[in-house]
């Protein structure tokens, strides 16, 4: 049984954040040590999107090629076509029970997310979501914010 951590925009971008600010050095610490522990901690190509297109944005060099290390160093988790697929499941039911997580017109990054981290971990495995924000991930997987999951 392994526990398989997933890495939502938000620690991710702590963590390849070039500048050592508490913050940084507490996320930091917090991945090696989930690493130590014999977590596998991946990241979610949907984050990495996220994260990747506002560091294109802003020419944001020292932090594209810490995501770039992040990646070849955890592991990506792809978007496949089982992954877009429930992916649409996920966002179909939560409209059904009238508990969207983006607007109706957006392509719900959450719902992605939440899909690639259900299919990435096995049978027996423990699953869970690393984020800053458990609001609307917490709706369709195991999530928590960062700092409240322990080695």
């Amino acid at each position: 049984m392994t526990r398989v951590i997933v890495l939502d925009t938000g620690p991710l971008g702590i963590i390849t954040n070039p500048r050592q600010t508490p913050d940084v050095v507490a996320c930091t610490a917090w991945l090696r040590s989930m690493l130590a522990a014999g977590a596998r901690v991946v990241l979610p190509e949907i984050a990495d999107y996220e994260l990747r297109r506002e560091l294109l944005r802003a020419g944001k060099q020292n932090g594209l090629r810490r995501l770039d290390t992040a990646g070849r160093t955890l592991g990506y988790v792809p978007l496949t076509t089982a992954a877009m697929r429930r992916a649409a499941e996920l966002w179909a039911e939560l409209r059904r029970q009238g508990l969207p997580t983006a607007d109706a017109r957006a392509i719900d990054a959450d719902a992605i997310l939440a899909a690639q981290a259900l299919l990435t971990a096995a049978p027996g495995d423990t699953l869970g979501v690393a984020t800053t924000n458990v609001g609307h991930l917490s709706r369709i997987v195991p999530a928590q914010r960062w700092q409240d999951i322990v080695p």
